[in-house]
């Protein structure tokens, strides 16, 4: 079959980068599939973190692309749709993530031959950050589209509470693949030059007030001198505020910061060395982190908002925090390492990932859109 993808590529860096690779990856194992890519995915002025490229040193998986699609450019809209229509793909599928995107993506959803199925994968509906164009931008790319894929309950009642008559398959977003092995975890702790001895928690990813780093920090500072903290990503804003928590809270000596994009064949250092990675959000649909986490067999704390709890399954992969609390996690990290749940939890994360693949999601996607009337 013919298979054409909208989303943002290589060289455009960040998870939905990362996620529209590895599905066009698994894809093409069956498919003829064709990548469409942006030329402006954000004006540089509304870009929050450093750059929106991936650099020369990172070993990203270059997927091949045509890039024709400016999000603020409407002639470019109509260009991307004849491009796509040219190849007269069977099944359209767009990654959709913020309501900023929905006049440019839905304009070529609308404008395709009538033989696609025209699918949205959406990894979120209503943003965490909400703005005054995103309930006409997000209907408007919805009504164009046949079917919808949501990675979450949480996006599938966002969904349906602006289109509900949508058609919806949920799968579980897949374990990233991409990120290379796990190395000992001696070795990656020499890596990063943290202290061997300590236990190790992680927060990884993008730093924004919604994923509750301060909250982190406060639990962290109620711990003993036995634990450390990595935390590892780029922050989008200043890092001041939490900078200041850090040294008010006296904790610097065991807080170890990467303020930086991590590229992909840094990850496995991060997470080979911890124990445990931390989820401390005040709000989230799902998380692309989970899926790196389980990739590397590392157990997750999480906060019970979106579909987080979903995957992290409370006292069978992970734990469920009931609320971003500094307290609450500071008890669910000190039961975490007292009741040892590390090992049972790590092996019951590996037996759960054979099931999880791209190449099983990517099937599932196609297969769904071939039912739609």
């Amino acid at each position: 079959m013919k298979i054409a993808i909208l989303s943002v590529f290589y060289p455009y860096r960040g998870g939905i980068a990362q996620f529209s690779g590895s599905l066009f990856r698994a894809i093409e194992m069956n498919h003829e599939v064709k990548a469409y890519n942006f030329t402006l995915q954000y004006p540089s002025f509304l870009f929050p973190g450093e750059t929106q490229f991936v650099k020369p040193e990172d070993r990203a998986d270059v997927i091949p692309s045509d890039r024709l699609l400016n999000s603020v450019q409407p002639f470019s809209y109509l260009k991307t749709a004849n491009r796509v229509n040219d190849f007269k793909p069977d099944v359209f599928i767009s990654n959709y993530w913020m309501s900023f995107f929905g006049p440019s993506m839905g304009f070529v959803a609308k404008k395709m031959v009538s033989s696609a199925k025209r699918i949205a994968i959406l990894h979120n509906v209503i943003p965490h950050e909400k703005r005054f164009y995103d309930t006409p931008f997000n209907r408007y790319f919805l009504n164009n589209h046949d079917g919808f894929v949501v990675l979450s309950s949480a996006v599938e009642k966002d969904l349906l509470s602006l289109k509900p008559d949508a058609q919806i398959l949920k799968l579980e977003h897949p374990i990233y693949s991409h990120f290379g092995d796990k190395i000992k975890r001696e070795e990656a702790q020499n890596q990063l030059k943290i202290n061997p001895e300590k236990k190790t928690i992680l927060f990884f990813g993008i730093i924004r007030d919604y994923k509750g780093l301060d909250v982190l920090l406060s639990a962290f500072g109620m711990l003993s001198d036995d634990y450390q903290l990595v935390i590892a990503g780029e922050c989008y804003g200043s890092f001041e505020v939490y900078q200041t928590q850090i040294e008010q809270l006296g904790i610097q000596d065991r807080c170890h910061v990467f303020n930086r994009y991590i590229p992909d064949h840094e990850v496995a250092p991060f997470f080979s060395a911890a124990d445990v990675c931390i989820l401390p959000y005040k709000s989230a649909t799902q998380s692309g982190i989970t899926a790196i986490a389980h990739h590397f067999c590392v157990p997750l704390i999480a906060s019970n908002v979106g579909g987080l709890k979903e995957t992290i399954i409370d006292g069978e992969n992970g734990t469920i925090v009931a609320e971003s609390k500094p307290e609450l996690f500071a008890s669910a990290i000190e039961n975490y390492f007292k009741n040892d749940l590390q090992q049972t939890f790590s092996e019951n994360i590996r037996i759960k990932n054979k099931e999880n693949s791209w190449t099983v999601f990517a099937d599932k996607v196609i297969s769904f859109a071939l039912e739609i009337k």
